[in-house]
């Protein structure tokens, strides 16, 4: 039991270590986890009841990009129906374990369960950010073409919207179409100063807003705006590439290196036990 138990705790720790150093597939990756949050906010909407959701988690759906449609109750719900299956998947583990470490399973994997999906959310805001700061610079000259060109800011947000892909061009798209159905630019610009609450995006929005209220000529602002946003793209990516080496050491430490030394303990014991040099447990 000793040995089994240090090798199912070394393969865990292996697992996390792989899956934290080695890139994952995005697509699928987002696409599994969309359809286990799913299914959670199904079985959490049938045991809740329907029940209210913080208002806070409005801002963090939007900054996630409202994934699969999923709303406040559905991720409520996937957030309650994963602590009790946390709970229930850990209930035959905290039976085996030993000592004090089954009762800490039991109280922590409810509680670890119902964060997930907040982690899962975080983790496609992060996601959905650095994609928005990337495109960002690009998609700005392009604007500034458009609009020195002389299309109305509606116009050239649709125009490039629909030449680009990721997230911040699906926003300028749907700028444009809500100012098409009247909605005022101002709204229309709030709204993705909302769904998209990076500083880059903002200080564009407050760009914006500048020049239609005093009317300063746009393309100017829109040159200034793509020159400061590659200035602060060349900054988070040194600041990326200087936290990448000491998170790989980290993980290596705290995670590889140790589920080596448990299946090397695992070995031992399993040889202990079976030449009786160890009671079995």
């Amino acid at each position: 039991m000793i040995a089994t138990a240090l090798a199912f705790a070394a393969a865990v720790l292996a697992v996390a270590g792989l899956a934290a150093v080695c890139p994952p597939r995005e697509r699928e990756r987002a696409g599994r986890a969309l359809g286990l949050v799913r299914a959670l906010a199904t079985l959490g909407r049938r045991a809740a009841g329907g029940r209210g959701a913080p208002r806070d988690l409005e801002q963090r759906i939007a900054a996630a990009g409202s994934p699969g449609g999923l709303g406040q109750r559905e991720l409520l719900a996937a957030k309650l129906a994963a602590a009790v299956l946390a709970g229930l998947l850990a209930t035959p583990l905290a039976a085996v374990a030993p000592g004090r470490l089954g009762a800490l399973m039991l109280a922590a994997a409810p509680v670890a369960g119902f964060l997930a999906p907040d982690l899962w959310l975080r983790r496609r805001a992060a996601e959905r950010a650095r994609a928005v700061r990337r495109g960002l610079p690009g998609m700005l000259d392009l604007l500034r073409v458009s609009v020195d060109a002389g299309a109305a800011l509606p116009a050239a947000l649709e125009q490039v919207g629909a030449r680009a892909s990721g997230p911040l061009a699906a926003e300028w798209t749907a700028v444009a179409r809500e100012v098409a159905l009247g909605v005022p630019l101002a709204d229309a610009l709030d709204g993705m100063a909302f769904r998209l609450p990076q500083d880059e995006v903002r200080a564009l929005h407050g760009a914006l807003e500048r020049a239609r209220r005093h009317g300063a000529p746009l393309g100017r602002t829109l040159a200034g705006q793509a020159r400061d946003t590659r200035v602060a793209l060349r900054r988070h990516v040194q600041e990326e590439a200087a936290k990448a080496g000491p998170k790989i050491q980290l993980v290596v430490a705290l995670l590889l290196v140790p589920s080596v030394l448990l299946l090397v303990a695992a070995a031992l014991a399993a040889a202990l036990l079976d030449s009786g040099g160890l009671p079995a447990v």
